[in-house]
């Protein structure tokens, strides 16, 4: 009868110890401001890159630890200069269960310039895609554009034969080209697919099982990625064990705080620059004096201290101009702006107008609470030259809503912008071409012939030498007509749990020139 019971007790066991294995699905969850678009065609902003570097794929990606690219979706590829020709893989699948075909490759490309949002200037130097074959695209270029190969880890590649089952009403044989299909669902072949999906609030995402390159055992097997959490109700929950990365605007003090108490600290460099932009329609910022003048008085160092963290880990570094220190172009860090009184108020006698006279508004976006300091900060160091400002906070939709139009955009806004594809050009065409004026990149409204120049030929230069050239002259012609305060190469910083593990985030050899795509969850370990 003991002999019975034992056997049945180690039956028991061996059940609930089954039940238990079923039961450790690891949960990865994590937070970006608002609001996540799911479309990959309007995707633009960071929780938006996060989403489409997880439910799709692209042709190429960025290399790891380095600069350059590898294929992807793509075996390689080979080009004159005008046209690019793609070998597809063999074994990709989409979620769907549909085979990668070129045909797809053309449809996402044609969709994305159809739509004309997010991204898509990226593509205006492509005249057309066509499918040479089931496995082989060809993009023919209308001019030669250095920076294709990187604009291509934008253009993630949509199932077609999924979309084309999906349309809703619209004009045209492509009707509304699955755009509202694509509001809620993912048609991508990603290592991730959606479960659920809430743009103000949350999108779940689960392993996708089919996965051409395998989704690795320890990645995690479900995502809940939320949307505009407050920086208190995300340091409770890391505290409390509930949550696992934070967004990169996490004020220094709850970071550090974070920290005290065991969490992680994970960075991303060498993307991303802050920017102190000025309105150069109106006065005072039309005359380049008062610019320079303004640019002279800002504290720089004061600047990157307010971001502290630890001894070792900042949310910010001085910066040498408009190309974050490390990328191609950047000035040597010798030329960190820093501080000099004397000059500004040299400038400023020689502005048009007088200091009594102006009327600065200095804007800070109310989602971004840091941003109110560096207003504080230099309506102080305004003030020491004698020109009063006053500090308004926007939110961020009034705020592009108000620069669309240079007589309502604020005389200094602040905004934090990253280069899109690893490359120069789309960190910097984007803010500073005359014909990028009134995006909320480009809230200066600069018009200079010689910017312009640079920037277009930066873009047709293939030699990467002369293009390192180009764009240093540029970061040059920049710093002397200053229509930007570059107040510090930013430093992504997240807290995180001691449950997961980010190697793209906190081993340099691993990171990424591209912002975001670190988080790709397939390259990330939790622990149960």
């Amino acid at each position: 009868m003991r002999l019975r019971f034992k056997a049945v007790a180690a039956a028991l066991l061996a059940t609930v110890s089954l039940h238990g294995i079923a039961a450790a699905e690891t949960v990865l969850r994590l937070d970006e401001v608002p609001v996540g678009e799911l479309d990959p065609a309007k995707a633009s902003d960071y929780a938006d890159s996060i989403l489409m570097f997880n439910l799709y794929d692209t042709l190429v990606i960025p290399k790891a630890g380095q600069p350059g690219f590898d294929a992807f979706l793509s075996t390689g590829w080979e080009t004159d200069g005008r046209t690019y020709t793609f070998k597809l893989r063999n074994d990709v699948k989409f979620q769907s269960g549909n085979p990668l075909t070129a045909d797809d490759v053309v449809f996402s490309f044609q969709r994305m310039q159809a739509l004309g949002q997010g991204l898509s200037y990226l593509f205006t130097a492509v005249e057309k895609a066509e499918a040479v074959d089931a496995s082989t695209v060809k993009f023919t270029l209308k001019e030669a554009y250095a920076p294709f190969i990187s604009a291509l880890t934008r253009l993630p590649i949509i199932d077609k034969k999924l979309v084309t089952e999906n349309l809703a009403d619209g004009d045209g044989e492509m009707k509304d080209w699955g755009q509202a299909y694509l509001t809620s669902h993912a048609a991508g072949t990603g290592a991730y697919k959606v479960v659920s999906h809430n743009p103000q609030e949350e999108t779940v995402m689960a392993k996708n099982a089919g996965y051409f390159l395998g989704v690795p055992p320890k990645a995690p097997d479900t995502v809940r990625f939320r949307y505009g959490l407050e920086a208190a109700t995300v340091r409770t929950l890391i505290s409390q064990g509930e949550h696992d990365i934070s967004s990169s605007w996490l004020p220094p003090e709850v970071l550090k705080s974070l920290a005290a108490e065991g969490a992680q600290l994970l960075e991303e460099k060498g993307t991303t620059g802050f920017y102190i932009k000025m309105n150069t329609t109106k006065a005072p910022f039309d005359d380049v004096e008062c610019r320079l003048a303004v640019s002279y008085a800002f504290d720089y160092e004061s600047g990157v201290k307010m971001v502290g963290v630890t001894d070792t880990v900042s949310q910010g570094s001085p910066s040498t101009g408009a190309i974050p220190v490390g990328m191609l172009g950047a000035l040597p860090a010798d030329q960190v702006f820093k501080r000099d009184l004397d000059k500004a108020k040299e400038h400023l006698a020689k502005c048009k107008y007088k200091p009594e006279d102006m009327k600065v508004e200095l804007s800070w976006i109310g989602e971004v609470p840091i941003e109110e300091r560096f207003a504080l900060l230099m309506q102080a160091n305004f003030s020491e030259i004698g020109i009063k400002a006053e500090v308004k906070k926007l939110p961020w939709a009034l705020f592009v809503e108000q620069i669309s139009k240079p007589e309502n955009t604020p005389s200094i806004s602040q905004v934090f912008v990253n280069t899109m594809s690893a490359d120069p050009d789309t960190l910097l065409y984007g803010m500073y071409h005359s014909s990028s004026a009134g995006t909320w990149m480009s809230p200066e409204y600069l018009n200079d012939k010689d910017v312009d120049a640079l920037l277009e030929k930066g873009r047709t230069t293939a030699d990467e030498a002369e293009r390192t050239k180009i764009y240093t002259d540029l970061n040059t012609r920049l710093r002397e007509i200053a229509p930007t305060i570059f107040a510090q190469d930013q430093t992504a910083v997240f807290a995180a749990s001691n449950r997961v593990s980010v190697p793209a985030l906190s081993d340099l050899s691993k990171a990424y020139a591209l912002a975001g795509f670190g988080f790709n969850f397939r390259l990330m370990e939790m622990k149960e």
